[in-house]
Protein backbone atom coordinates (compact mmCIF):
# COMPACT_ATOMS: atom_id res chain seq x y z
CA UNK A 1 0.00 0.00 0.00
CA UNK A 2 1.89 2.74 -1.19
CA UNK A 3 0.27 5.07 1.69
CA UNK A 4 2.12 3.43 4.41
CA UNK A 5 5.29 3.88 2.13
CA UNK A 6 5.38 7.92 1.39
CA UNK A 7 6.13 8.37 5.43
CA UNK A 8 7.41 12.21 4.75
CA UNK A 9 7.75 13.27 8.46
CA UNK A 10 11.06 14.54 8.59
CA UNK A 11 12.92 17.27 6.30
CA UNK A 12 15.18 15.55 3.59
CA UNK A 13 18.92 15.98 4.61
CA UNK A 14 21.75 14.98 2.53
CA UNK A 15 24.10 12.27 2.34
CA UNK A 16 27.41 13.36 4.08
CA UNK A 17 26.63 12.21 7.59
CA UNK A 18 29.63 10.41 8.67
CA UNK A 19 29.02 6.47 9.13
CA UNK A 20 29.58 5.02 13.19
CA UNK A 21 32.35 2.50 11.57
CA UNK A 22 33.40 2.29 7.92
CA UNK A 23 32.34 -0.86 5.58
CA UNK A 24 34.72 -3.17 4.68
CA UNK A 25 36.06 -3.22 1.51
CA UNK A 26 34.48 -6.43 -0.20
CA UNK A 27 36.73 -9.21 -2.22
CA UNK A 28 37.87 -8.07 -5.60
CA UNK A 29 35.11 -9.10 -7.82
CA UNK A 30 35.34 -12.44 -9.69
CA UNK A 31 33.30 -15.42 -10.64
CA UNK A 32 30.04 -15.29 -7.69
CA UNK A 33 31.01 -12.32 -6.27
CA UNK A 34 29.18 -8.57 -6.81
CA UNK A 35 30.95 -6.16 -9.45
CA UNK A 36 33.29 -3.37 -7.72
CA UNK A 37 30.37 -0.96 -8.52
CA UNK A 38 27.81 -3.02 -7.16
CA UNK A 39 29.90 -3.60 -4.20
CA UNK A 40 30.33 0.40 -3.83
CA UNK A 41 26.56 1.04 -4.24
CA UNK A 42 25.50 -1.65 -1.73
CA UNK A 43 28.34 -0.86 0.76
CA UNK A 44 27.04 3.10 0.61
CA UNK A 45 23.19 1.28 1.21
CA UNK A 46 25.21 -0.72 4.33
CA UNK A 47 26.87 2.79 5.75
CA UNK A 48 23.62 5.07 5.79
CA UNK A 49 21.83 2.18 7.45
CA UNK A 50 24.28 1.78 9.72
CA UNK A 51 24.83 5.55 11.29
CA UNK A 52 21.12 6.33 11.16
CA UNK A 53 18.70 3.23 11.60
CA UNK A 54 16.48 3.66 14.81
CA UNK A 55 17.89 -0.01 15.47
CA UNK A 56 21.37 0.99 15.06
CA UNK A 57 22.14 0.37 18.10
CA UNK A 58 20.77 -3.52 18.27
CA UNK A 59 21.90 -4.66 14.92
CA UNK A 60 24.42 -6.72 14.13
CA UNK A 61 26.03 -5.22 11.18
CA UNK A 62 28.38 -8.14 10.48
CA UNK A 63 25.58 -10.50 10.06
CA UNK A 64 23.67 -7.67 8.57
CA UNK A 65 26.35 -7.02 5.93
CA UNK A 66 26.83 -10.88 4.91
CA UNK A 67 22.89 -11.34 4.69
CA UNK A 68 23.16 -7.94 2.35
CA UNK A 69 26.01 -9.27 0.64
CA UNK A 70 24.96 -13.16 0.57
CA UNK A 71 21.98 -11.85 -1.50
CA UNK A 72 23.71 -10.29 -4.10
CA UNK A 73 25.65 -12.86 -4.82
CA UNK A 74 27.68 -12.02 -8.73
CA UNK A 75 24.83 -8.85 -9.66
CA UNK A 76 26.89 -6.65 -12.08
CA UNK A 77 24.50 -3.92 -12.12
CA UNK A 78 22.56 -1.65 -9.61
CA UNK A 79 19.36 -2.93 -11.37
CA UNK A 80 20.43 -6.74 -10.30
CA UNK A 81 20.86 -5.50 -6.75
CA UNK A 82 16.85 -5.39 -6.19
CA UNK A 83 17.18 -8.50 -3.47
CA UNK A 84 19.90 -7.66 -2.00
CA UNK A 85 18.55 -4.12 -1.72
CA UNK A 86 15.12 -5.54 -0.50
CA UNK A 87 17.09 -7.75 2.38
CA UNK A 88 18.76 -4.53 3.55
CA UNK A 89 15.64 -2.83 4.15
CA UNK A 90 14.14 -5.84 5.59
CA UNK A 91 16.90 -6.69 7.79
CA UNK A 92 16.41 -2.75 9.33
CA UNK A 93 13.39 -4.05 11.22
CA UNK A 94 11.47 -1.02 11.00
CA UNK A 95 8.31 -1.45 8.98
CA UNK A 96 8.67 2.26 7.74
CA UNK A 97 12.72 2.39 5.76
CA UNK A 98 11.97 2.13 1.97
CA UNK A 99 14.04 2.45 -1.37
CA UNK A 100 12.99 4.20 -4.30
CA UNK A 101 15.15 3.37 -7.61
CA UNK A 102 16.24 6.37 -10.10
CA UNK A 103 13.17 5.14 -12.77
CA UNK A 104 10.53 5.69 -9.29
CA UNK A 105 9.82 1.70 -8.27
CA UNK A 106 9.75 1.62 -4.46
CA UNK A 107 10.78 -1.32 -2.30
CA UNK A 108 8.75 -1.21 0.89
CA UNK A 109 8.59 -4.13 3.65
CA UNK A 110 5.09 -3.80 5.74
CA UNK A 111 5.28 -5.71 9.18
CA UNK A 112 1.48 -4.48 9.11
CA UNK A 113 -1.49 -4.79 7.53
CA UNK A 114 -3.56 -1.99 8.65
CA UNK A 115 -7.82 -1.78 7.83
CA UNK A 116 -10.79 -0.16 9.36
CA UNK A 117 -14.60 -0.63 8.38
CA UNK A 118 -15.86 2.04 5.66
CA UNK A 119 -15.76 5.33 7.02
CA UNK A 120 -19.64 6.72 8.67
CA UNK A 121 -20.41 10.23 7.59
CA UNK A 122 -20.35 12.69 10.29
CA UNK A 123 -23.56 14.49 11.24
CA UNK A 124 -23.48 16.70 13.70
CA UNK A 125 -25.43 19.26 15.72
CA UNK A 126 -25.30 23.00 15.10
CA UNK A 127 -22.84 23.84 18.23
CA UNK A 128 -20.20 21.49 16.81
CA UNK A 129 -17.94 22.39 14.07
CA UNK A 130 -15.61 19.88 12.43
CA UNK A 131 -12.49 19.19 10.08
CA UNK A 132 -11.71 16.63 8.30
CA UNK A 133 -7.65 16.00 7.31
CA UNK A 134 -6.33 13.48 5.34
CA UNK A 135 -3.41 12.16 3.67
CA UNK A 136 -1.07 14.44 1.67
CA UNK A 137 2.05 14.72 -0.56
CA UNK A 138 3.55 17.58 -2.55
CA UNK A 139 6.11 20.25 -2.99
CA UNK A 140 6.92 23.41 -0.37
CA UNK A 141 4.05 25.22 -2.17
CA UNK A 142 1.34 22.91 -2.44
CA UNK A 143 2.35 22.23 0.74
CA UNK A 144 1.43 25.42 1.93
CA UNK A 145 -1.79 25.83 -0.17
CA UNK A 146 -3.15 22.22 1.81
CA UNK A 147 -2.37 24.00 5.30
CA UNK A 148 -4.01 27.18 4.01
CA UNK A 149 -7.22 24.90 2.68
CA UNK A 150 -7.06 23.40 6.39
CA UNK A 151 -7.20 26.32 8.26
CA UNK A 152 -9.60 28.01 5.68
CA UNK A 153 -12.44 25.12 6.36
CA UNK A 154 -11.69 25.73 9.90
CA UNK A 155 -12.76 28.96 9.58
CA UNK A 156 -15.69 28.54 7.23
CA UNK A 157 -16.67 26.11 10.25
CA UNK A 158 -16.17 28.20 12.84
CA UNK A 159 -19.11 30.01 14.43
CA UNK A 160 -20.36 32.02 17.89
CA UNK A 161 -22.27 28.94 20.05
CA UNK A 162 -20.02 26.18 19.61
CA UNK A 163 -19.17 23.58 22.77
CA UNK A 164 -16.14 22.13 20.43
CA UNK A 165 -14.81 20.32 17.54
CA UNK A 166 -14.25 17.26 16.04
CA UNK A 167 -11.02 16.76 14.16
CA UNK A 168 -11.61 13.75 11.95
CA UNK A 169 -8.01 12.00 11.02
CA UNK A 170 -9.63 8.69 10.06
CA UNK A 171 -8.03 6.95 6.89
CA UNK A 172 -5.20 9.83 6.92
CA UNK A 173 -2.10 7.25 5.67
CA UNK A 174 0.32 10.06 6.28
CA UNK A 175 3.01 11.50 3.15
CA UNK A 176 3.89 15.17 4.79
CA UNK A 177 2.80 15.83 8.25
CA UNK A 178 4.25 19.85 8.36
CA UNK A 179 1.03 21.11 6.43
CA UNK A 180 -1.22 19.02 8.46
CA UNK A 181 0.58 20.93 11.58
CA UNK A 182 0.30 24.26 10.35
CA UNK A 183 -3.74 23.82 8.87
CA UNK A 184 -4.53 22.66 12.48
CA UNK A 185 -2.41 25.06 14.45
CA UNK A 186 -5.90 27.07 15.44
CA UNK A 187 -7.31 24.18 17.06
CA UNK A 188 -3.64 22.65 18.65
CA UNK A 189 -2.85 26.14 19.55
CA UNK A 190 0.63 28.02 19.77
CA UNK A 191 3.97 26.18 21.01
CA UNK A 192 5.40 22.64 21.17
CA UNK A 193 3.19 19.34 19.89
CA UNK A 194 5.77 17.06 19.72
CA UNK A 195 9.41 15.31 19.47
CA UNK A 196 11.38 13.15 17.31
CA UNK A 197 13.55 11.14 19.70
CA UNK A 198 16.55 8.83 18.34
CA UNK A 199 18.11 5.49 19.95
CA UNK A 200 20.53 7.71 21.61
CA UNK A 201 18.15 10.13 23.16
CA UNK A 202 18.80 13.06 20.62
CA UNK A 203 15.48 15.28 20.33
CA UNK A 204 14.08 17.12 17.78
CA UNK A 205 10.94 19.35 18.80
CA UNK A 206 7.61 20.38 16.64
CA UNK A 207 5.67 23.13 17.17
CA UNK A 208 3.51 25.33 15.64
CA UNK A 209 4.02 29.26 15.80
CA UNK A 210 2.36 32.21 14.01
CA UNK A 211 0.36 29.98 11.06
CA UNK A 212 3.67 27.82 10.83
CA UNK A 213 4.83 24.23 11.54
CA UNK A 214 8.53 24.20 12.88
CA UNK A 215 10.71 21.39 13.05
CA UNK A 216 13.74 22.17 15.65
CA UNK A 217 14.02 26.00 14.39
CA UNK A 218 13.11 25.31 10.89
CA UNK A 219 9.47 26.83 9.89
CA UNK A 220 8.34 24.14 7.03
CA UNK A 221 4.81 24.90 6.11
CA UNK A 222 3.55 28.59 6.50
CA UNK A 223 0.07 29.82 6.37
CA UNK A 224 0.91 33.72 5.68
CA UNK A 225 -2.20 35.15 7.37
CA UNK A 226 -3.33 32.54 10.30
CA UNK A 227 -6.59 32.38 11.37
CA UNK A 228 -7.72 32.83 15.14
CA UNK A 229 -10.36 31.19 16.47
CA UNK A 230 -13.36 32.87 18.09
CA UNK A 231 -13.33 30.63 20.82
CA UNK A 232 -9.96 30.24 22.04
CA UNK A 233 -8.86 26.89 23.63
CA UNK A 234 -11.98 25.49 22.82
CA UNK A 235 -13.04 21.60 23.79
CA UNK A 236 -11.35 18.94 20.85
CA UNK A 237 -12.37 15.23 20.05
CA UNK A 238 -10.42 13.31 17.68
CA UNK A 239 -11.48 9.98 15.75
CA UNK A 240 -8.72 7.50 15.09
CA UNK A 241 -9.10 4.60 13.18
CA UNK A 242 -6.45 1.79 11.85
CA UNK A 243 -6.07 3.63 8.91
CA UNK A 244 -4.60 6.08 9.90
CA UNK A 245 -0.40 5.88 9.69
CA UNK A 246 2.97 7.54 10.36
CA UNK A 247 2.32 11.42 9.25
CA UNK A 248 -1.52 11.15 10.46
CA UNK A 249 -0.74 9.60 13.85
CA UNK A 250 1.98 12.87 14.17
CA UNK A 251 -1.05 14.68 13.46
CA UNK A 252 -2.99 12.70 15.99
CA UNK A 253 -0.12 12.78 18.66
CA UNK A 254 0.29 17.03 18.27
CA UNK A 255 -3.09 16.88 20.12
CA UNK A 256 -2.15 14.46 22.65
CA UNK A 257 -1.55 16.07 26.64
CA UNK A 258 -3.78 18.91 24.81
CA UNK A 259 -6.26 20.43 28.17
CA UNK A 260 -9.72 19.45 26.69
CA UNK A 261 -9.21 17.24 24.32
CA UNK A 262 -9.92 13.19 23.73
CA UNK A 263 -9.51 10.85 21.14
CA UNK A 264 -12.26 7.87 20.09
CA UNK A 265 -12.32 5.02 17.90
CA UNK A 266 -9.85 2.74 16.81
CA UNK A 267 -5.86 2.48 17.75
CA UNK A 268 -3.64 3.40 15.04
CA UNK A 269 -1.47 1.41 12.68
CA UNK A 270 1.47 1.77 13.77
CA UNK A 271 4.38 3.73 11.68
CA UNK A 272 4.56 6.55 14.42
CA UNK A 273 8.01 7.11 13.10
CA UNK A 274 10.23 9.31 11.63
CA UNK A 275 12.58 8.44 8.05
CA UNK A 276 15.12 10.91 6.61
CA UNK A 277 16.12 11.01 2.65
CA UNK A 278 19.19 10.19 1.74
CA UNK A 279 20.31 10.38 -2.01
CA UNK A 280 22.13 8.17 -3.48
CA UNK A 281 25.05 8.28 -6.35
CA UNK A 282 22.59 6.72 -9.54
CA UNK A 283 19.62 8.85 -8.72
CA UNK A 284 17.63 6.32 -6.22
CA UNK A 285 16.96 7.69 -2.60
CA UNK A 286 16.68 5.42 0.75
CA UNK A 287 14.91 6.66 2.96
CA UNK A 288 15.30 4.87 6.62
CA UNK A 289 13.49 5.17 10.28
CA UNK A 290 15.80 7.23 12.59
CA UNK A 291 13.36 8.18 15.57
CA UNK A 292 10.49 7.63 17.40
CA UNK A 293 7.39 10.17 17.94
CA UNK A 294 6.58 11.36 21.28
CA UNK A 295 4.26 13.76 22.25
CA UNK A 296 4.29 17.42 24.29
CA UNK A 297 5.39 15.27 27.54
CA UNK A 298 8.03 13.37 26.14
CA UNK A 299 5.43 10.07 26.16
CA UNK A 300 7.24 7.52 23.30
CA UNK A 301 5.14 5.96 20.54
CA UNK A 302 7.14 4.79 17.73
CA UNK A 303 4.23 1.77 17.23
CA UNK A 304 -0.09 1.91 17.34
CA UNK A 305 -1.39 4.76 19.09
CA UNK A 306 -4.64 3.93 20.95
CA UNK A 307 -7.52 6.34 21.58
CA UNK A 308 -8.59 7.68 25.18
CA UNK A 309 -11.37 5.48 24.08
CA UNK A 310 -11.81 2.28 22.10
CA UNK A 311 -14.87 2.27 20.20
CA UNK A 312 -15.25 -0.52 17.28
CA UNK A 313 -18.58 0.71 15.71
CA UNK A 314 -17.96 3.79 13.48
CA UNK A 315 -21.27 5.61 14.47
CA UNK A 316 -20.88 4.66 18.12
CA UNK A 317 -17.38 6.71 17.62
CA UNK A 318 -19.24 9.48 16.43
CA UNK A 319 -22.37 9.34 18.88
CA UNK A 320 -19.78 9.10 21.38
CA UNK A 321 -17.44 11.96 20.29
CA UNK A 322 -20.56 14.50 20.12
CA UNK A 323 -21.69 13.33 23.57
CA UNK A 324 -18.61 13.90 25.12
CA UNK A 325 -18.34 17.49 23.58
CA UNK A 326 -21.54 18.14 24.49
CA UNK A 327 -21.34 17.54 27.84
CA UNK A 328 -17.57 17.03 29.05
CA UNK A 329 -17.86 13.54 30.68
Amino acid sequence: MRWLGAALVAVSITAGAACQAATPASPTPSAGTPSAAATTYLNSIIDLARANSINRLTIDWTAYRNAVFAEAGSAQTIAELTPAIRVAITQLRDGHSSYRSASGSTIFVSLRSCSAPALVPLSLPPNIGSVAVGAFSGNTEQANAYALQIQNAIAAADRDGLVGWIVDLRSNGGGNMWPMIAGLGPLLGEGPLGYFIGPTGTETIWEYRNGSSYSGSFAVSTVAAPYTLRRSAPRVAVLSDNRIASSGEATLIAFRQRPNTRSFGQATCGLSTANATYPLTDGATLTVTTSVMADRIKTRFGDSIPPDEVIADPAQTILRAIAWLQTGS
